[in-house]
């Protein structure tokens, strides 16, 4: 009997644990958002900018309308009136949000909200409308930073950023406003995914949320429930313009190097590895002997940069940068972005079939460096090429590189392997992007000499029982490399004739 009761107490004691566990838990989730929406508004600002627009030079032809229709003098009234040379420029104005940092007068806001505005007002909580100067803006991310002077030296409110790593799918997100120049709006929901790539820049690490966002709440704030800002509202999903709970905040992971860096040096500062690398295929990772794709392959290295010092190599896989795993491709460029400039990071790279450790000097990305790395391929159409030989089950042919070819293809001397001289339509070589005026530096990390030799190597790696064969493309995109699968279904030859591009 006794050792029923201590069984049954037992049990109760941990019933009443629950219990408490989640009457605690529940306690996390407020009954309302009004005391915590009350103690943040005064921070959020609606952000206005005037732009001047200038009548155009050259108006267009007025539509012509039948002889005596109403739209006739309509139309040529106004058309003389944009087009006099002593109209006065017109002015446009467009609205967005913001929130202030520091109560000296810092605000944060999006760059699109304030790009090529003439004037930009800041209007508080309260109200009060202040002139904003632009300290510093970064286009790459869509980040800006703003100064007013509040009057008589009032403190202003301010927010504080907040750690946007442990924020979790699911969490209570609430976000303020100016949507559609209504004023100070709140509205709640939920973090709905984490690392969005929505193409909106190189360093796309967006939050999703289903708090309703419209125009007008772009530079706004995204707040936890601690009061805490964890993002930036900056864009959303919608067919018909209007909010279909689908928005995207910058983190502020992201923001907050971004944010000191325009406010110490009005730029920002980013971190430069000097490598052009690409995404991992299971073919690729099949034929580097890896076991799955995660990491970034490196295509080329710049010379002299910080990767060619530190002795990374093409064809490696960086699996790791600086303490954190390179899980996929795109997001070494912002975690090398956001290291500190000349730090010695460590690094572990895939080579050989094993992992190898060495140690990088950041280097720091100035804008030629951006711009190179910004520049978009040229078609080229080149016409067919006698000699050319092609490539068995691969569905494109090649040449030995000669003077005719470097200067129809525009080679550099430097240049060596053999020339893509035609790639059948539908093959696997045209899926993987491969075009006439291509060359192979290398197959299965081995230098290619010539035609034949492209073809013993391809060859030999469908005796050896390989899926596919990794080769590597030098190309006015640069360096990369494209594994093929072999004996893949290939379309008929056309004959040799080049095909239109």
């Amino acid at each position: 009997m006794a050792g029923v009761q201590a069984w049954l107490l037992a049990g109760l004691a941990a019933l009443t644990m629950l219990a408490l566990s989640a009457a605690a838990h529940a306690r996390d989730v407020p009954e309302s958002f009004a005391d915590l929406s009350a103690r943040l508004l005064p921070a959020v600002v609606n952000v206005s900018t005037t732009q001047t627009l200038r009548n155009p030079e050259r108006m267009p032809e007025m539509p012509q309308f039948p002889p005596g229709s109403p739209f006739e003098d309509f139309f040529k009234e106004f058309f003389d009136r944009q087009g006099r040379p002593d109209q006065p420029p017109r002015r446009a104005t467009s609205l967005g949000s913001g929130f202030i940092i520091d109560p000296t007068g810092y605000v944060v806001t999006n760059n699109h909200v304030i790009a090529d505005a003439d004037e930009i007002t800041v209007l508080l909580h309260d109200d009060t409308a202040l002139k904003a100067e632009v300290v510093g803006r970064d286009a790459k991310t869509d980040l800006a930073l703003l100064r007013v002077s509040p009057p008589n030296g009032v403190k202003l409110p301010f927010v504080t950023f907040g750690n946007s790593d442990e924020a979790r799918v699911g969490d209570w997100v609430l976000a303020i406003g100016n949507p559609f120049g209504l004023g100070g709006t709140v509205t709640a929901g939920i973090l709905s995914a984490r690392a969005r790539d929505i193409n909106a820049g190189p360093y796309d690490d967006f939050l999703q949320t289903d708090a309703s966002i419209n125009r007008g709440n772009s530079g706004g704030p995204m707040f936890n429930i601690k009061g805490e800002v964890i993002g930036i509202n900056t864009a959303i999903f919608s067919p018909s313009g209007g909010s279909i709970g689908i928005g995207f905040a910058i983190p502020a992971s992201l923001a907050k190097p971004v944010i000191a860096d325009l406010r110490q040096f009005g730029k920002t500062r980013r971190g430069w590895l000097g490598v052009r690398i690409q995404s991992l295929s299971d073919e690729i990772a099949e034929n580097l002997g890896l076991k799955d794709e995660r990491g970034a392959l490196v295509a080329s290295v710049t010379d002299g940069g910080p990767a060619a010092k530190a002795g990374i190599k093409a064809g490696d896989v960086i699996l790791r940068f600086d303490g954190k795993d390179i899980t996929e491709m795109r997001r070494l460029p912002r975690i090398v972005a956001e290291t500190p400039i000349n730090k010695e990071a460590e690094v572990v790279v895939f080579r050989d079939g094993k992992r190898v450790n060495l140690k990088v000097a950041v280097g720091q990305l100035d804008e030629a460096e951006e711009a190179e790395a910004a520049k978009q391929p040229a078609e080229k159409a080149p016409p067919a090429v006698s000699g050319q030989q092609a490539v068995p089950g691969l569905g494109f042919s090649v040449a030995a590189i000669n003077q005719q070819l470097r200067e129809r293809f525009e080679l550099s001397e430097e240049v060596k392997g053999v020339v893509v001289t035609e790639v059948q339509p539908g093959s696997i070589a045209a899926e993987k992007g491969l075009r006439p005026g291509d060359v192979v530096v290398e197959v299965s990390q081995e230098q290619v000499r010539s035609p034949a030799d492209l073809a013993a190597k391809v060859e030999a790696a469908r005796k050896g029982g390989r899926k596919s064969v990794l080769m590597l493309i030098e190309s006015d995109r640069g360096l990369r490399f494209v594994a093929l699968k072999l004996d893949a279904p290939q379309p008929a030859p056309n004959g040799g004739a080049a095909p239109k591009r």
